[in-house]
């Protein structure tokens, strides 16, 4: 009977990392295949082997080998990492069923909480990370930072020199920074008028005197 439990469980929580977290965040589909994928294959693995001897042994294995193969086929960004090894530690975590049940519930909704908050995009909003690849090369480093500042309208927390060509006069960083936030532009009131001024009322234009009229002359006939 626990078994059925963990096994609706774990398809709740993988579901709800994927589609509810993920997906709607990051939207890539691929990914979420190969989350889905695994993390039904480990549970499937650590479900049968969870009643042999060495169930857990074999099971700890498992998740570091797929983890290399993983790892090692694609590039993946930080948090597609960290999504990766919460489904391969939910399908674990259902697969092993430690007991008491409400224990393993707890883990799997303690996995499903951490990543809710560190991948909330309102935890550090304005930090960001880029490579940035700049038209002089710079070796200065107060000179790099306050081009960099410059350049990305925030602040340098690190900047670390990728490639530094003096031939084509070019500079490749890695920068860690924080963006200032926008501040909204004033309302134009006029031009060279400070705020709260009033614009002065339009003169009015003197009334031009309006063109004499031409009166037409009538002609006297001739006499026969």
């Amino acid at each position: 009977m626990n078994t059925l439990i963990l096994i609706a469980a774990d398809l709740a929580a993988i579901t709800t990392l994927t589609l509810a977290l993920y997906l709607r965040r990051h939207r890539r589909r691929d990914l979420v295949v190969s989350y889905l994928g695994m993390n039904v294959g480990v549970l499937a693995v650590a479900t049968a082997l969870s009643g042999s001897a060495a169930g857990v042994g074999l099971g700890l294995g498992l998740f570091g080998v797929l983890s290399i193969i993983r790892l090692r086929s694609t590039e993946l960004a930080q948090h597609e990492v960290a999504y990766y090894f919460s489904a391969l530690a939910l399908g674990l975590i259902a697969g092993i069923g430690v007991e008491p049940l409400w224990l393993t519930l707890s883990l799997m909704a303690l996995v499903l909480l951490v990543m809710f908050i560190g991948d909330n995009p309102r935890v550090l909003p304005a930090y960001r990370h880029q490579t940035v690849v700049l038209d002089r090369a710079i070796n200065n480093e107060p000179e790099l930072y306050a081009r960099l500042e410059e350049v990305l309208n925030g602040k340098v927390h690190s900047a670390t020199i990728q490639e530094l060509d003096m031939v084509n006069d070019k500079t490749i960083v890695d920068v860690r920074y924080a963006v200032h936030p926008q501040q909204p532009p004033h309302p134009q009131l006029g031009f060279n008028q400070p705020a709260g001024a009033l614009s002065p009322a339009p003169q009015e234009l003197p009334a031009q005197p309006a063109p004499p009229t031409q009166q037409s002359v009538p002609t006297s006939a001739g006499v026969a």
